[in-house]
């Protein structure tokens, strides 16, 4: 499409507005948030370790 490098950015920023703007105009328009139904499967805890014994 002969677009250049440095452009790659602001229009990738330029579509995820976008997608942003409808997804808020969506939730106003039905008065209501929209969450993902998706639960964290990751460990519970994860230990601090100092930055010393770290390898």
């Amino acid at each position: 499409m002969g677009i250049p490098i440095d452009l790659d950015t602001p229009i990738f920023a330029c579509s995820c507005v976008a997608g942003w703007t409808a997804h808020v105009l969506e939730q106003y328009a039905h008065n209501r948030l929209i969450r993902p139904r998706a639960e964290y499967d990751g460990p519970k805890f994860i230990p601090y370790i100092p930055l010393e014994e770290r390898s």
